[in-house]
């Protein structure tokens, strides 16, 4: 038989037999890893497809930056915060219609997204902590920070502890700069609320504030509010009774909704969902 066939022949017979085994061109693609920087200055690591999705992902946010620049330029500066005034006359009628309207279309906006160039400006105001700094003299942060420079107790000791491990890598925050800015938010509030004083997990709390909000002073404030006004009380407390709260919530909800489920998973709830509910 192989007699009668040229080498070329032979060659091009057995190779019809052999399985392509040359990778797909989206298989090369997923093999193919990339680092790059997001908008905070973490940096993510992913294959090209990946690197697509965040392209789709910045051109959204890039059109509610465009719709909520508009709405600035129609409205005002702060149309969320101040009620429109028909031909200079502030009527209750008409004050009360302009809140509800601007109301509704700012929950619309804010589900769909906050631009992040606004996001320092919108969260300090509808947070509350606008409005909580504003009850205070003008120097209250600075004026605090300057009393406890130096102090040692057993919450400084620990936020030393953790600046290090806070984030670590990134171009910002794991700097001099960067720890000693954390730093000063975290004990100027270790100081302002003796009660929570300072719990593991504030940290990266803080320092997400510090990377969104731009100034230490708003996000020292939105720490505050967000402590005082919007998280359970006690999530961080020495004894962290408002996370076990929670977390005994969170599992007679799934107990009633998703027994079966949650006896296949046998989860721990105490040890699992610690981390989820201080960050």
């Amino acid at each position: 038989m192989y007699g009668t066939q040229s080498k070329r022949d032979l060659a091009l017979e057995l190779q019809s037999q052999i399985p392509i085994l040359r990778p797909s061109i989206h298989s090369r693609r997923a093999n193919l890893t990339v680092k790059f920087q997001d908008l905070y200055g973490f940096t993510v690591e992913g294959n090209v497809d990946d690197v697509n999705v965040l392209n789709e992902v910045r051109e959204k946010v890039r059109e509610q930056g465009r719709v909520w620049w508009a709405l600035e330029a129609s409205k005002g500066a702060n149309w969320y915060l101040q009620p429109e005034v028909s031909n200079g006359i502030a009527l209750k009628s008409s004050l009360k219609i302009s809140a509800v309207a601007n109301a509704i279309t700012l929950k619309r906006l804010i589900r769909k997204g906050i631009p992040p160039v606004l996001r320092p400006k919108v969260w300090f105001s509808l947070s509350g902590a606008a409005k909580k700094k504003s009850t205070v003299p003008e120097s209250y942060y600075n004026d605090l920070i300057k009393a406890v420079e130096g102090k040692v107790t057993a919450a400084t000791k620990q936020i030393d502890h953790d600046l290090p491990r806070t984030f670590p890598g990134h171009p910002w925050l794991d700097t001099p700069e960067g720890h000693a800015t954390l730093r000063r938010v975290l004990v100027g509030y270790s100081f302002r609320d003796s009660d929570v004083g300072y719990c593991q997990g504030l940290n990266y709390v803080a320092a997400l504030l510090l990377l969104v909000m731009k100034t230490e002073e708003d996000a020292f404030w939105m720490l505050a509010v967000l402590l005082e006004n919007v998280l359970v009380n006690d999530c961080y407390t020495t004894n962290l009774s408002g996370c076990h709260v929670e977390q005994r919530v969170f599992k007679d909800l799934l107990t009633k909704k998703c027994p079966r489920q949650l006896s296949e998973c046998g989860i721990f709830f105490s040890m699992k969902g610690l981390r989820f509910y201080f960050t």
